[in-house]
């Protein structure tokens, strides 16, 4: 077999098992010989050789086979203890030897992937960057060009629907086509633990350890799902500062900041608060309108224009707030509904057709919410707004969170006590009071109070 051969061979095996398989998995191989209907194949490492040989072999050796070489097993051999090759001139000269078929190992649609596949939607192209998330976009980037930054690593952390998905498949994206060299491995929390759960079953936690070291840039999304596992979070803490010694770019996203991760080990917490963490804040209406927009065009693009009343595009970003996931979903049905029945989307068809979906965005304020805006307008840390500190500048704000907290919101006020660091129900019914008495003699409070409900209501 030429490596010409073996080049055909390959661009089969993209089809078949997908690019992020290949480049993971097939890429990385070296073709040595073919001696007696063996194939022999070089593996940088040994944990690339059992997950190949597993998943892969069948596949491999269906496709060699389809040349018209007579090839009847695959053999996986690690970089360091190979045999010396057989040089390619001969290998086709040489008679095949019959043997055993091989048991038949699980094709490629069984295997578990070492990282997670990337959405080919979620690029920096489209992501819409307003005042909400304009500080990460900007650190995203910044990481996306490949080069030494002056904050590893980069902790992305907001509500569900906006956009930290979409920062982390972007910057993998980037990577890809700005540092084709790079080795950038990308996944949730849960596959991390996951394969350590699997290399610990097969005895193949230093191939796992081995394979996670070697990567260049690790990408870990919704870390907040490991915490309280303790092996799993062992791991992770010796990993992170192994990548972190070899100067190796680590990007994590939650859905809290690392301080308010319950559960997740203190160590753990410091070391991720040691880089740059940026909050995603919720999007205003100026963000989702420009989404909305952005989504509008690129179905014009691909199928022409639609109809649409004025208006409907600002009525869709003032009454869905809370998720965008949710609100470029709404946008899809009405231009499928639309063009399934011939109409003009206006502002009827728009309510009948999307009223579920209205209904269920009703705002709905969150205690989460009300603590976030109230320590941004104060300028204190959101880890002291429930907190045990006492000093005036910190309870202050925190007795106008759980004003507002009992006004705008219908939780009972034990529920509130446990959202602001598990106090007793007797004190928040004491800092409610106490902002009432002073909202009519403090005109500042009273100002600062109506604001911070525009805000909330926006």
């Amino acid at each position: 077999m030429t490596n010409d051969t073996w080049g055909t061979v390959r661009d089969e095996l993209i089809k078949a098992v997908g690019k992020n398989n290949f480049v993971t998995w097939i890429e990385p191989l070296r073709l040595i010989g073919l001696d007696g209907g063996i194939a022999r194949f070089e593996a940088p490492t040994k944990f690339m050789r059992d997950w190949v040989s597993r998943n892969f072999a069948e596949q491999i050796r269906a496709h060699l086979a389809r040349t018209g070489k007579a090839v009847e097993r695959i053999e996986f051999l690690v970089a360091a203890s190979r045999p010396a090759p057989v040089p390619l001139a001969q290998i086709a000269e040489r008679p095949a030897r019959r043997r055993p078929m091989p048991a038949v190992v699980r094709g490629a649609d069984e295997a578990e992937l070492p990282g997670a596949p990337l959405d080919s939607r979620f690029t920096f192209d489209n992501f819409v960057v307003g005042k909400p998330n304009e500080l990460a976009h900007a650190a995203a980037r910044r990481v996306a060009e490949g080069g030494p930054t002056t904050f590893n690593p980069l902790f992305l952390y907001g509500g569900v629907g906006l956009g930290k998905t979409h920062l982390m498949h972007a910057i993998a994206h980037e990577l890809r086509t700005r540092r084709p060299d790079l080795r950038v491995l990308y996944l949730s929390a849960e596959q991390f633990m996951y394969r350590f759960i699997q290399a610990l079953r097969e005895k193949q936690v230093m191939d796992f350890k081995e394979m996670f070291r070697a990567v260049d840039v690790l990408m870990v999304d919704d870390v907040q799902f490991i915490a309280g596992k303790d092996s799993t979070q062992e791991e992770f803490f010796h990993t992170f500062n192994a990548l972190v010694d070899q100067n190796k770019q680590i990007v994590i996203s939650a859905d809290r900041a690392p301080g308010e991760i319950k559960d997740l080990e203190e160590r753990i917490k410091s070391r991720l608060q040691c880089g740059l963490v940026v909050d995603l804040h919720p999007t205003d209406y100026e963000l989702r309108l420009g989404i909305l927009q952005q989504k509008a065009e690129a179905y014009r693009a691909q199928h022409g224009n639609v109809r649409m009343a004025n208006g409907i595009l600002e009525f869709l970003a003032h009454r869905i707030s809370t998720n965008v996931r949710v609100l470029e979903g709404a946008l899809t049905r009405l231009f499928a509904f639309a063009s399934l029945v011939g109409r003009e989307i206006t502002m009827d068809l728009a309510q009948d057709c999307l009223a579920d979906i209205l209904r269920a965005s009703e705002r709905k304020i969150t205690i989460e919410e009300i603590q976030r805006k109230v320590a941004e307008h104060y300028n204190i840390r959101l880890s002291d707004m429930i907190g045990p500190k006492r000093v005036r500048t910190i309870a202050r704000p925190r007795q106008i969170a759980m004003y507002l907290a009992k006004n705008m919101t219908t939780r009972s006020l034990p529920e509130i006590g446990r959202r602001f660091g598990g106090r007793d129900h007797t004190t928040i019914m004491h800092g409610v009071r106490k902002i009432e008495e002073l909202k009519g003699s403090d005109n500042q409070l009273a100002e600062d109070l109506n604001l911070l409900r525009r805000l909330l209501e926006a």
